[in-house]
């Protein structure tokens, strides 16, 4: 089953994930590569910020670009149509009953999506079952317990729990990174690697202070204030201090550090 998706739908959400996306295109995918002619299948597509670096890492390769929601696979329609890439396919659909036959791609990636799923063994389990005998199924989630800074706040620490309770409420894991390993393997599928993705930030990089640390985490937690005092997780005062002293780490003395987890398994 699907969690409700925490971070809501909006078009500053849809903005974030269009800054996250390009921020962590070398992180993520420098080597995300598909082969000529082959046929991915990319689960959970959201607004298209994933699909377009993938597109255009991969021009010769077959896309077919899934998601739940039409009007987030409108946003990726014209993500795509934009850049005037001619490689992607779109399908309304979801995970856990998708609308293809068995082993009909060579290849499936999901990025951000399990972290959503209340139950994202059996998603893999699906996504699996329309995998090509000896294909790959690519995966890309965060751990925000994965987070560190400086200066360190516990106001700020406090604003990052929230945001992981509150997606545990709602039915997600704002952990599963850690977890993507046993994952992989309980859905049966062979040969899995897990890579850890670390992102670290310091004033000599402004392009990930800026892209990353605040319009990337800093506005991802942002968008849980309403959920967070509604469910008695922090008061006002307390989130408010919490929010500048996640921005303090973009400052001249300030670091902020976070790690994403890449596995990828064989059918």
């Amino acid at each position: 089953m699907c969690a409700e998706y925490v971070h809501g739908y909006s078009q500053r959400e849809g903005r974030r994930l269009g800054d996250q996306a390009t921020t962590l295109a070398g992180l993520l995918h420098a080597d995300v590569r598909f082969p000529q002619g082959s046929t991915v299948l990319e689960a959970g597509c959201g607004v298209g910020a994933q699909t377009v670096v993938l597109a255009a890492n991969s021009p010769d390769t077959r896309f077919t670009a899934m998601d739940l929601s039409e009007d987030s696979l409108a946003a990726a329609r014209d993500a795509v149509a934009e850049r005037g890439f001619a490689n992607v396919a779109f399908r309304q659909g979801d995970i856990f009953d998708l609308p293809f036959e068995r082993a009909t791609f060579d290849h499936v990636f999901v990025c951000f999506v399990l972290e959503h799923l209340a139950e994202p063994r059996k998603a893999l389990l699906r996504l699996k079952d329309v995998l090509k005998p000896g294909g790959t199924l690519t995966a890309i989630e965060g751990d925000h317990g994965s987070t560190f800074f400086s200066p360190d706040d516990e106001a700020a620490r406090q604003t990052v729990r929230c945001l992981i309770e509150v997606q545990a409420r709602l039915g997600g894991d704002a952990l599963i990174g850690r977890r993507l390993y046993p994952l992989m393997r309980a859905a049966g599928l062979a040969d899995v690697t897990v890579s850890p993705r670390f992102v670290y930030v310091d004033a000599s990089r402004p392009e990930l202070e800026e892209g990353f640390t605040r319009r990337t985490f800093a506005a991802m937690v942002e968008g849980v204030r309403a959920p967070a005092l509604e469910m008695g997780l922090i008061d006002e005062a307390t989130w408010e201090r919490g929010i500048r002293g996640l921005h303090a780490a973009t400052g001249p003395e300030g670091t902020f550090c976070y790690t994403f987890f890449k596995g990828v398994g064989r059918k």
